[in-house]
């Protein structure tokens, strides 16, 4: 420590900065949304939204209006209760007001207006205010139209009375603020993923979308609710019971609703709601589910003597159980404890005894009055059983030949000096010229190269032990070093940059769907930590005075061709081969050139049945879907 003098004048009480009321969530504003990116911009939209489901929860609203305007402002209307208007006793101000410039506050702090709401901090609405370049609010109550509008968080009229209304209810139009956001267009698809999903937690609530950009109007409406829902998501599938079980108890404090079926797939596909938020980390409640599953199956495959094989009282383990399992899991609770600020898993411990009994009860009832499908669900899991005792064998195997060592690397692998994951880049690359290519033009230090020799195995049709004795795959896992599906440990991975690298043709896009469903499947926090990118190598070489420009799609390329008079060269790139190692580390590997795509799958649903339709086994639901999609494609080699 030193012992000089340190000028204590220059840090006095007056350099400690007080933000006063939403000016600390303009200063920080991913401290309240998560970032400033799309992510962050589409985060404000489920804010406004999320009030108008809690109206929804609590029994006050079935219909919310949702308007895209084409200069990117967003209007949210809603038939509930309307937000207050009377004086707060406290602040002196309307409870339009309060709501929307304090912080934390809300009326979701007791269980008198909401008993459920999946806001829960009482920072949502107010910081959509703080971060929109304007906002307005219209409430209808009492017969009158209340109006009020904002700038940056800061009232710009008061609240003031503007008409009459025969109805209830709480518009909020706002237009995002360009000085805080990245981009202030919201991302359609996400939105809309995220509406079907409420209206399908939600029955018989309506959920309209009018998209003024491309003037399109989308209704959802789901009466059957989350029965309808894991219909929809296993439609392209098999399913075990026909119509899947359903299970709901609900009383003063709890609500409980779980949908359950088993289809073909080899893994699980269970996603759960607390108050309609996702928990994709699951919790108290998807452990109560598992734990009630375990115990009645095992328990009837005893009384049919399923288990006379074993002397061991359970017959099937939780993997035996997992697989093929698809299910929705869904309660609803005054004061859910989340952990972490993601709201990722319930930790109430109350609820996983609740649910556990709830289903132990209703699911145990049914199989008694259903013998046939009590047979079926057992004989699934025994082909379950099965397979993952085969699969026990050929890791065994496979770990005594090294594969799923992290000491012992795959021949064709060129790795990197950096031993430090955090430094270094995998590029997956498809072929061996490609691949010979990129490993005379990388950086040496930072970059290693694994050329794959074809078609890796398509796993969304395939079990874990036909998956291990693929011979690309195994190279994969050795060179990644973090094991593979029960056994995969991301702290082990060898590379936190994972590049697949493949060409720009249809079998490029294949090889690198085959390798995006394997990392889904079977390594899926590699996806969900980020650590998955694809590289975007240039479609053309466009050379003009003997100087060369890459362009990277069609578009580009008709903008540049005007740009360019006199003759020029155009050279079409149809595989990574065909450029030099020198082309191909200028426009596609050296990090300050290149571009590459970070993979994400916010939408855990929505990405399941992505690649259910295009990896599984039915062909007329991948026909449909390149039916559809056709128009959207671009750059594919005919």
């Amino acid at each position: 420590m030193s012992n000089e003098k340190v000028n204590t004048k220059d840090y006095m009480a007056s350099s400690i900065k007080v933000l006063e009321g939403l000016e600390a969530v303009r200063k920080r504003p991913a401290m309240y949304i998560g970032s400033t990116d799309s992510r962050g911009l589409n985060h404000l939209a489920l804010e406004v939204i999320d009030n108008s489901i809690d109206e929804a929860m609590a029994g006050h609203c079935d219909k919310v209006r949702v308007v895209l305007w084409d200069d990117d402002q967003l209007s949210i209307e809603d038939n509930g209760r309307g937000i207050p208007v009377d004086i707060h006793p406290q602040l002196g101000i309307s409870g339009v007001e309060v709501a929307l410039t304090k912080l934390h506050a809300g009326g979701k702090f007791d269980a008198k207006s909401y008993k459920v709401s999946g806001g829960l901090h009482g920072v949502g609405i107010s910081v959509v205010n703080a971060l929109a370049e304007w906002l307005e609010v219209e409430v209808c109550r009492d017969g009158k139209v209340y109006f009020q509008s904002f700038c940056r968080g800061e009232p710009t009229s008061p609240l003031e009375i503007k008409g009459e209304s025969d109805h209830n209810g709480t518009t909020i139009k706002f237009k995002p603020d360009a000085e805080i956001f990245e981009t202030t267009s919201f991302d359609v698809a996400f939105l809309m993923n995220r509406f079907k999903e409420l209206a399908f937690l939600n029955k018989k609530l309506e959920i309209e979308f009018i998209n003024k950009v491309n003037d399109t109007v989308t209704h959802f409406f789901y009466e059957g609710g989350i029965q309808e829902y894991i219909l929809h998501i296993n439609k392209d599938k098999k399913i075990i019971p026909e119509q899947p079980v359903y299970i709901m108890r609900q009383d003063d404090d709890f609500f409980a609703e779980i949908a359950f079926c088993y289809n073909s797939s080899f893994g699980e596909s269970v996603y759960s709601y607390v108050n309609s938020i996702h928990t994709r980390d699951g919790g108290t409640h998807v452990y109560g589910f598992r734990a009630a599953l375990i115990n009645v199956i095992n328990e009837k495959a005893i009384l049919l003597k399923y288990n006379k094989e074993t002397n061991k009282k359970d017959l099937f383990s939780s993997d035996d159980i997992k697989e093929g399992l698809s299910a929705i899991v869904n309660v609803r609770l005054h004061d859910p404890q989340f952990e972490g600020q993601t709201k990722g898993r319930l930790g109430n411990s109350f609820v996983k005894k609740r649910v556990d009994e709830i289903v132990s009860q209703e699911f145990s009832f049914l199989l008694d009055k259903n013998p046939d499908i009590a047979k079926k669900i057992i004989e699934r899991c025994l082909v379950a059983k099965e397979a993952r005792e085969a699969a026990a064998k050929a890791k065994d195997l496979i770990r005594r030949k090294s594969f799923l060592s992290s000491t012992v690397l795959p021949g064709k692998l060129a790795d990197c000096s950096e031993r430090n994951p955090e430094n270094s880049e995998l590029f997956i690359v498809e072929g061996d010229s490609a691949g010979g290519s990129a490993k005379q033009g990388r950086d040496r230090r930072t970059q290693a190269i694994l050329p794959l020799r074809g078609k890796i195995l398509n796993v969304e049709k395939s079990n874990l032990d036909k998956i291990l004795g693929n011979e690309e795959i195994k190279a994969l896992i050795a060179a990644l070093g973090s094991g593979i599906d029960k056994d995969f440990d991301v702290k082990k991975l060898r590379y936190h940059k994972i590049i697949i690298m493949t060409d720009a043709d249809v079998d490029g896009s294949h090889i690198r769907t085959l390798l995006l469903t394997l990392f889904f499947r079977y390594m899926f926090p590699l996806i969900d930590q980020g650590f998955v990118y694809i590289a975007q190598p240039p479609l053309y070489m466009v050379t003009h005075n003997r100087k060369e420009s890459y362009v990277y799609n069609d578009r580009e390329l008709q903008r540049k061709l005007k740009t360019i008079d006199g003759k020029y060269e155009l050279q079409r790139y149809k595989g990574l081969g065909e450029m030099s190692a020198d082309q191909l580390s200028r426009t596609t590997m050296n990090p300050e050139n290149r571009v590459i795509l970070k993979v994400r799958a916010d939408e855990l649903v929505a990405s399941n049945e992505i690649f259910t339709i295009l990896m599984g086994e039915k062909v007329q639901p991948r026909k449909e879907f390149i039916q559809k999609h056709a128009h959207e494609v671009a750059n594919i080699d005919i």
